[in-house]
């Protein structure tokens, strides 16, 4: 049995077990690590499958939701499926996870059970106010595996639900976020319908969230997710942001990347010192 989440580990300490030598990457990490480790006290391990993004940034909106999101409270939210499945019928071809080959309404009632399991976690959570008490309904949430993907499973949706809007925001003149351009402008994504049998159907199975996706992510849950690129210190990328001209009122998430393919999470904020 895997944790989801490993429990918190001073980041200093974690950086000098994993990052033992005297290379050039090993001393960027080193640095990276030091420039984390003064905003944040504790790092935790994030369990390595290709859901690592998606659990990373899913964990850190819950651990700190004070309020159900403006998205998640809209009447027409579980209609998502049905809606869409409606106007588009290539959507019958999402693969859930494990079950291939279901049918147009086992998918719809499927991805509808998920919204609304998605809705019902973050505001059992938001409403919790001890700090202690939210973040051992996360711990718990993380342990139960059944219920963790099936949350995987509905970010999913939301997102394919984001590119078919932007797509079709650019297609009627409207103006969207670069990003959008760039995912549609892959081979592989040209379309929203390319993008779920491509890119999205893919999504823990065969690989990750690639780095457009992660603008896609933080559009679907409108939020900002903060990453510490720890092999990028030194340079202007070191802090990345997605999206990267973000909504002030959206809430901020901070994840931490060695290699932009596995996410770990850092915990407990430091007091910044002032001389």
């Amino acid at each position: 049995y895997k944790l989801s989440v490993s429990p918190e580990m001073d980041i200093m300490e974690y950086c000098r077990k994993e990052w033992r030598g005297n290379t050039p990457a090993a001393k960027r990490m080193r640095k990276g690590y030091e420039a984390v480790a003064r905003k944040f006290a504790s790092i935790r391990r994030i369990r390595g499958d290709n859901y690592c993004a998606f659990r990373a940034t899913l964990f850190q909106a819950l651990s700190q939701a004070t309020q159900l999101p403006r998205w998640l409270q809209s009447e027409d939210f579980t209609m998502l499926p049905e809606n869409l499945l409606s106007k588009y019928d290539w959507i019958k071809h999402w693969q859930l996870r494990q079950k291939p080959g279901k049918r147009m309404g086992e998918i719809r009632d499927e991805i509808k059970e998920y919204l609304i399991l998605l809705r019902k976690k973050w505001k059992n959570i938001s409403e919790i106010k001890h700090p202690l008490e939210k973040q051992e309904a996360c711990d718990k949430l993380f342990k139960n595996e059944e219920e963790e993907y099936s949350l995987y499973e509905a970010l999913k949706f939301l997102m394919l639900n984001t590119a078919i809007e932007l797509y079709n925001a650019d297609k009627s003149g409207r103006r969207v976020p670069v990003f959008s351009w760039l995912l549609f402008a892959r081979d592989t994504s040209s379309n929203p319908c390319q993008l779920m049998h491509n890119h999205l159907n893919h999504i823990g199975h065969s690989g990750g969230l690639e780095q457009v996706e992660m603008f896609l992510l933080a559009y679907a849950l409108q939020y900002t997710i903060q990453v510490y690129r720890l092999y990028k210190y030194s340079t202007d990328e070191f802090i990345t942001l997605y999206p990267n001209d973000p909504e002030e009122d959206w809430p901020v998430v901070t994840l931490i990347t060695e290699d932009d393919r596995h996410y770990n999470i850092p915990v407990r904020m430091c007091q910044e010192t002032t001389l």
